[in-house]
């Protein structure tokens, strides 16, 4: 008898198991992620909320109608609509990807212990964050840190900046080009990242020429991308850091864990803990326009709309992009109680 039930246990739990490994696959088909692209795109169109970043004259110049959304797939399936091939500037979400630069080569213990991984609370251009610690427990997705973090690549300025193009032109499976009037347009304006600059070489947290690392970022900062571009890095990560339409190992996959911790945690400044509230995914912002999502092992997501909120986040990309987790099920926290599961 007790074989029986034992039995009986095994089956329904399988059977549930079964169940819900289907649900997951039907959520995630071309023709539902498709459909669930389309509805966010029409859904959220006609949004007005926002303004484009105008302390970049250039970017202040940007269509702030123009809104594109793709997703990419871990099997290197892409899925696009709207203004997915207009190329914007990278801005910040390139932090990312400079981080994991200096990851493949130092090892994340150098970013630990000379820039830190907390969430600093504080806007990501705040000078305040940075004499509140003496130039110490910054993050790399904020302006300090993201600064420090350009400096440790090794080499000088034209050594570093190769890597850096070649990082993300990796990441992206295409070879980016810098956006030379969004270049132009920062470095006549980055007085704030100047003093920025100066203040943690001040610190000691940044040892080279303060203007070198400073120039690094605000190149990088003006690479040219689209929304399809940055979808394939966000999928990139969400495949243990092997692009999935190169099948080139971008990021060594131990330091995708980590890299995912720090999105999540500062990914869109300030407002972080709100985004993780609503959609439980990694993401990073640019004043740009750009943003994108991780979803460890399903896909990564990217939307273009140069409308942002006060924090500097793009208004039409967050409610898109929730929509699409929504509708697909990918918010990691959202978990089924297991007694409910063999219940069914």
């Amino acid at each position: 008898m007790k074989m029986v039930y034992l039995l009986i246990f095994f089956t329904l739990s399988f059977n549930s198991y079964t169940r819900e490994t289907k649900e997951t696959q039907v959520n995630l088909t071309s023709e539902k992620i498709n459909s669930v692209l389309k509805e966010a795109h029409a859904k959220f169109k006609g949004v007005k909320e926002g303004k484009n970043a105008d302390y970049i004259p250039a970017l202040a110049k940007v269509p702030s109608e123009l809104f594109g959304i793709a997703l990419v797939t871990p099997d290197g399936k892409v899925y696009e609509v709207g203004d997915v091939k207009k190329e914007f500037s990278i801005q910040s979400i390139g932090k990312v990807f400079t981080l994991a630069t200096v990851m493949n080569e130092s090892g994340d213990k150098k970013v630990r212990e000379n820039i830190g991984v907390v969430a600093t609370g504080a806007p990501f251009n705040s000078i305040t964050a940075i004499e509140a610690h003496e130039g110490k427990m910054q993050n790399p997705l904020v302006n300090p840190g993201a600064i420090a973090t350009v400096s440790l690549i090794e080499g000088d300025a034209d050594s570093a900046w190769s890597k850096i193009l070649g990082s993300l032109s990796s990441f992206a499976g295409r070879d980016l080009k810098v956006m030379e009037d969004v270049y132009k347009s920062e470095s006549e304006t980055n007085t704030r990242n100047k003093a920025i600059s100066y203040l943690m070489n001040a610190y000691g947290i940044i040892d080279k020429k303060p203007e070198q690392a400073l120039d690094l970022y605000t190149r990088k900062c003006s690479i040219g991308v689209n929304a399809r571009d940055l979808a394939v890095m966000a999928s990139t990560l969400a495949n243990g850091g092997k692009n999935p339409v190169t099948n080139k190992q971008v990021v060594e996959q131990e330091y995708v864990k980590g890299i995912l911790a720090i999105m999540a945690t500062a990914g869109l400044y300030d407002t972080t803990g709100n985004w993780l509230y609503e959609t439980g995914l990694p993401a990073k912002s640019g004043v740009g326009g750009g943003l994108i999502a991780v979803a460890p092992g399903k896909f990564g997501v990217a939307t273009f709309s140069p409308r942002l909120d006060e924090a500097g986040n793009s208004v039409r990309g967050q409610k898109a992009i929730q929509y699409i987790v929504e509708q697909l099920g990918a918010n990691p926290y959202d978990v089924q109680p297991a007694a409910e599961q063999l219940a069914e």
